[in-house]
């Protein structure tokens, strides 16, 4: 079976941090604390094989842990006690997915990879667990299928099946988990109406 990764990330965020580009005196470096990643098969009814939701332990480069800023909170809905209770190491984090994905290939609306290894990565000292070859920009594929670039632009991936009118279950913008799903529910939609094919997965 042919199968491809959605995912999204969550990272620390402050009130205008992203305006700032994460440089402003008080602001934590942009490490991720939460991955969501859904398994679709390419062939077939296109359904949903797996899903994946990790929470993870966030540290500044000097290993001393984040604490959650209230606004990152509100956003995510992320508490520092589930955190603490369901956070693993970044290590652990890459290992899950790189375990998940298998040799599929991994797509996330934009660049999340830059966090989730890059990034992160980086900060914690530690090597990725994927190399950046493996990722790709979901944008790209609707594009593909034939949404306005325009339309991408202006579009959070929690937005999408909102755009293209998908029933769905209930789902909560800024959860990792959520947001990919909303992807593949999206890709399966374009799938089943062949606005895309596994070509355009290669």
């Amino acid at each position: 079976m042919q199968t491809a990764i959605f995912f999204d990330c969550e990272f620390l965020v402050t009130e205008d941090a992203r305006r700032r580009f994460w440089c402003g005196p008080y602001d934590p470096d942009p490490v991720i604390v939460q991955i969501g990643a859904v398994k679709l098969a390419l062939t077939d009814e296109f359904q949903i094989v797996d899903t994946l939701k990790i929470f993870i332990q966030p540290f500044d480069r000097n290993g001393v842990p984040y604490e959650l800023d209230p606004f990152f909170t509100k956003l995510t809905g992320i508490t520092q006690d589930v955190v603490d209770a369901e956070g693993v190491s970044l290590s652990e984090a890459n290992k899950q997915i790189f375990d998940f994905a298998g040799a599929s290939k991994l797509w996330s609306w934009g660049k999340d990879e830059l966090n989730m290894m890059a990034t992160s990565c980086y900060i914690a000292g530690i090597e990725p667990s994927l190399p950046a070859n493996r990722f790709d920009n979901a944008c790209q594929l609707l594009l593909a299928a034939g949404m306005p670039y325009e339309d991408i632009k202006r579009t959070p991936s929690s937005g999408l099946v909102s755009y293209f009118g998908i029933e769905h279950p209930p789902l909560r913008g800024h959860d990792a988990l959520d947001d990919a799903l909303s992807i593949a529910y999206v890709v399966q939609h374009l799938m089943s109406e062949k606005r895309l094919s596994v070509s355009d997965f290669e």
